[in-house]
């Protein structure tokens, strides 16, 4: 009996330790798997302010707040388990359906442009009282949460992909050779992390911004001169950064659906639009040596770009046609 008791401690003591070391492997794999998702994770807060813009202030954080539930239950109850079976069950469909994420991201924002172009501007009146109707804020909430559907679903398909490299680049994987029950587990729970991580991040980033203008005021009311003035140009500047906001968030749209569909097309055997921008991308580098990296980014942005405007254009056309039959 002693002899079993002793076997059975020993076997908590290496449940535990294999506990632990289950821990530290979620958040070192979670803390990288993040660094891999930062392009997303921008794009994510420069997206969402132009949801938030033009609502009286008493509605700014509450707005976000839904907003940031939404997105919470897009990453944890929609996309994990989803992206969880389709690894172990059909890998082979993650890609397809990313792609069919990336061009409505494209549709979206080229809606967006379409929409400004064509429609006349209301009246401060006109845009007060769609403002205050509780069905536009509604809709608004709505639109937020489809858009961060799809950049969610982004952000963890690239983590994931982090979480699953081979042994020789990823800790995760060689703490799974050595616990290989824990495997699965340890993969949802550092997903799981990296989704809470980010909507954290992203819309308590979007609360600063789009409060700062009332901090602009309250600093404003200060008797110190210096703090005055700057509490003044923060109210000054905030309405023109919103503005700029809202169009940076089109234009992440477009550009993060059209690397989507781009990459994805190369990821299933159409490698030309993928291979002939990183060639151009590598020309620009080489042109510009002293700033090779930025360069090649930049480019390869601008193209992604302009591939997602010219699919965006192409579905916002089909789409008219459809509708107006």
């Amino acid at each position: 009996m002693p002899g079993g008791l002793a076997a059975l401690l020993d076997d908590v003591a290496a449940i535990a330790k294999l506990a632990a070391a289950s821990i530290d492997d979620i958040g070192a794999a979670a803390g990288r798997a993040g660094l891999k998702a930062a392009g997303v994770v921008i794009d994510d807060a420069a997206v969402t302010p132009r949801y938030v813009t033009g609502f009286q202030p008493n509605r700014e954080l509450p707005i976000i707040w839904r907003i940031a539930k939404g997105s919470l239950f897009n990453k944890l109850v929609i996309i994990l388990p989803v992206a969880l079976l389709l690894t172990w069950l059909l890998p082979s469909a993650i890609t397809p359906l990313l792609m069919l994420g990336g061009a409505y991201l494209c549709y979206e924002g080229a809606e967006k442009i379409w929409h400004s172009l064509t429609h006349k501007k209301e009246t401060l009146a006109e845009t007060a009282a769609e403002l205050n109707d509780p069905d536009h804020e509604k809709k608004m909430i709505a639109g937020a949460i489809r858009t961060d559907f799809i950049l969610s679903a982004e952000i963890m398909a690239i983590a994931l992909a982090e979480l699953t490299k081979p042994p020789e680049e990823s800790a995760l994987a060689q703490a799974a050779q050595r616990v290989a029950e824990l495997n699965y587990w340890t993969l949802a729970a550092s997903l799981a992390v990296v989704g809470v991580a980010i909507t954290v991040i992203v819309y308590g980033a979007v609360g600063l911004i789009v409060k700062m203008d009332d901090v602009g005021l309250n600093l404003a009311a200060r008797k110190n001169g210096g703090v005055q003035a700057l509490g003044r140009g923060l109210v000054k500047a905030m309405p023109i950064v919103m503005k700029l906001l809202s169009v940076i968030g089109i234009a992440a749209m477009i550009w993060v659906g059209g690397h989507i569909v781009v990459a994805g097309m190369n990821n299933l055997g159409v490698s030309e639009p993928y291979h002939i921008f990183h060639v151009i991308a590598d020309n620009v580098a080489h042109a510009l040596p002293a700033i090779a990296g930025f360069a090649g980014w930049l480019t390869t942005t601008v193209l992604d770009f302009c591939a997602g405007l010219l699919l965006g254009a192409i579905l916002v056309a089909i789409h008219g046609l459809f509708a107006r039959h």
